[in-house]
C-alpha cells in the first residue's frame, strides 16, 4: 500500500526518528554512489509559488537520479480548471510521487485519496509538516538531544505552528507558544499535541506574553504575521501582532544562548528584525535541512 505524508500525525515516533537519522546521513554524503531514483519522476503540483520548497525538493530529487516536473499555479488550476480527484487521477499514472502545495488542505486530503502514488504535503492552510519534520532535525543537530529542550514560538498560531507542535510533541520537545488572543492554535491539533506531549514527559505551554514564552527557552521561533491569502488582514495583524516581534530586547528575555529559528520568508520589521543575522541565529541551517530531510521522506516513501 501506499504511504502518503499529509500531516506529521501519519507519522509514529519511531518513523520519525528513522527520517531523521537517514537525513543526517545524507548530509554528511549528499550524492549517492547508486542513483536510486533512475526510472522515477517526482511531480510538484503547486497552487502556491515557493522557493525554499520548490528547490528543496527539486534538489533532493536530482540528487537521487530521479527527474522532477513543476506544474505551476498557472498550468493546472487545479479546483478551478479541473475537479481536483481527476488530477489526481490523471497526474498519477505518470509519475512516482506527487508533492502538493495547497491552499486548501482539503486538496491535499483529495489528492491523496485519489492518487495511485504518494501524495506529499508540500504546505497547506492548516499544516506544514515537511517543514516541521526539518525543524526538529535542526534542533537535534544543534542541541544533540531532544530531551530537555525547550522550544519557544512567537507569532501567528498558523500551520507552521500547528505542524511544530505535533513533531515536537511526538519526540518529547517542551514547547512555550506565545500568541495574541483570537490567533492560537488550532484546537483539535493543540488537544491531540498535549496528549502525545504528557505520554512523552513532555510540555505545551501557552502564553498571552511573549516575555514569559522565551524565558529559559533553548530556542525562539517565529514566522510571518500575515501569511500568502491573508492579505486583506495585514493591517489588523501588524497592530494585533505588535507586542510579539523577535527583536534584540525579547531575546534578552530568551538568555544569551538561546537560538532563532524562523521558516523564512522573513519580514523584516514586523515579525523579526535584524537579530536573524546575529551569531545566535541558525535559519540558515534550518533552510539547508530542509532538503535533506525531504531527501529522506522521498527515499522512505518512494522507494520500492
Amino acid at each position: 500500500m501506499k504511504k502518503d505524508l499529509i500531516t506529521v500525525e501519519d507519522l509514529n515516533a519511531k518513523e520519525i526518528m528513522d527520517i531523521l537519522r537517514l537525513a543526517k546521513k545524507l548530509k554528511k554524503r549528499p550524492l549517492l554512489k547508486n542513483k536510486v531514483f533512475k526510472d522515477k519522476t517526482l511531480a510538484l503540483l503547486f497552487q502556491k509559488p515557493s522557493n525554499r520548497t520548490r528547490i528543496s525538493f527539486e534538489v533532493a530529487m536530482v540528487h537521487l537520479g530521479g527527474y522532477v516536473l513543476y506544474l505551476s499555479p498557472r498550468e493546472i488550476k487545479m479546483g478551478t480548471r479541473e475537479p481536483v480527484k481527476d488530477v489526481a487521477r490523471v497526474v498519477s499514472r505518470y509519475v512516482d510521487g506527487i508533492v502538493a502545495r495547497v491552499f486548501s488542505h482539503e486538496d491535499v486530503k483529495d489528492l491523496a485519496k485519489y492518487s495511485d502514488v504518494p501524495v506529499i504535503n508540500g504546505l497547506s492552510d492548516l499544516v506544514h509538516p515537511c517543514q516541521a519534520l526539518s525543524d526538529i532535525f535542526t534542533v537535534l543537530e544543534k542541541k544533540k538531544t531532544f530531551k530537555n529542550v525547550t522550544v519557544a514560538y512567537v507569532g501567528d498560531g498558523n500551520n507552521v505552528l500547528n505542524s511544530l507542535l505535533l513533531a515536537c510533541a511526538k519526540v518529547g520537545i517542551n514547547m512555550k507558544v506565545a500568541v495574541p488572543e483570537g490567533y492560537r492554535p488550532e484546537k483539535d491539533i493543540l488537544n491531540k499535541a498535549e496528549k502525545i506531549a504528557k505520554k512523552k514527559k513532555a510540555s505545551i505551554e501557552i502564553f498571552g506574553d511573549p516575555h514569559k514564552a522565551v524565558k529559559g527557552s533553548d530556542i525562539v521561533y517565529t514566522d510571518v504575521w500575515v501569511s500568502m491569502g491573508q492579505e486583506e488582514e495585514r493591517e489588523k495583524r501588524l497592530q494585533d501582532f505588535r507586542a510579539f516581534q523577535v527583536n534584540e530586547e525579547l531575546m534578552k528575555s530568551a538568555g544569551s544562548g538561546a537560538m532563532i529559528m524562523h521558516c523564512l520568508p522573513a519580514h523584516r520589521g514586523e515579525e523579526v528584525t535584524d537579530v536573524i543575522d546575529g551569531k545566535n541565529s541558525i535559519i540558515y541551517d534550518q533552510a539547508e535541512n530542509r532538503m535533506h530531510v525531504q531527501k529522506a521522506i522521498l527515499l522512505r516513501m518512494l522507494a520500492k
